[in-house]
């Protein structure tokens, strides 16, 4: 239990009642004894000042970056770029710059991917066994979608499946060569396909 402290109007009290009172020891207490002093308040730490903050803060500094951009796939015509020359390097440079004539051309505009790869097989096969060294496959650049929604999209649907398509069996053993076209033959929405002669 914890003591409670006078208040003033009792330590008045007390010390009438001990002026008034008679002593068993005289002389050994001359005077009252001190009223009790109230207990020292802790100190608050020194608040910075406000100007102290303004200097530190800077507009921006705890500004969240903005989250890198999503995509699919990288655009297929950076991933051709990263493939080596397969072909004689003066006629991939001439090819590049559109300077070769395509000798034949195959335009896969409007078409699904379910009637697209097999057009694609059939032409590509078609043009090697007949001799033809440089193709034309068009494919369009795509449609950018009204509403993307939650999920990235790539652009162009056909554009990223030809060159996998070209890719794998059996147009693999034909292709020599896959890169985009020269803006006079299409740019980005078609490709350069180098065939392997036919032995």
């Amino acid at each position: 239990m914890t003591r409670r402290k006078l208040t003033s109007e009792e330590v008045d009290l007390w010390h009438k009642v001990v002026e008034h009172a008679e002593r068993l020891h005289p002389g050994s207490h001359s005077q009252p004894p001190a009223l009790p002093l109230p207990k020292p308040k802790p100190a608050k730490p020194p608040q910075p000042r406000s100007e102290n903050l303004l200097e530190v803060f800077e507009l921006g500094s705890r500004a969240k970056t903005k989250p890198a951009r999503h995509d699919l796939k990288p655009a297929p015509a950076r991933a051709l770029a990263a493939n080596p020359v397969q072909m004689d390097e003066k006629a991939f440079r001439r090819m590049k710059r559109g300077k070769l004539k395509p000798e034949g051309k195959l335009d896969l505009h409007g078409m699904r991917v379910d009637g697209a790869h097999p057009a694609l097989t059939r032409f590509i096969l078609t043009a090697q066994a007949s001799g033809k060294r440089l193709v034309l496959v068009v494919t369009g650049k795509g449609k950018d979608r009204d509403e993307p929604g939650p999920m990235p999209v790539p652009r162009g649907i056909l554009r990223h499946h030809v060159p996998q398509w070209l890719a794998l069996p059996p147009l693999a053993q034909a292709v020599l060569q896959v890169t985009p076209a020269h803006v006079s033959h299409g740019g980005e929405g078609a490709y350069y396909v180098y065939l392997r002669r036919n032995r």
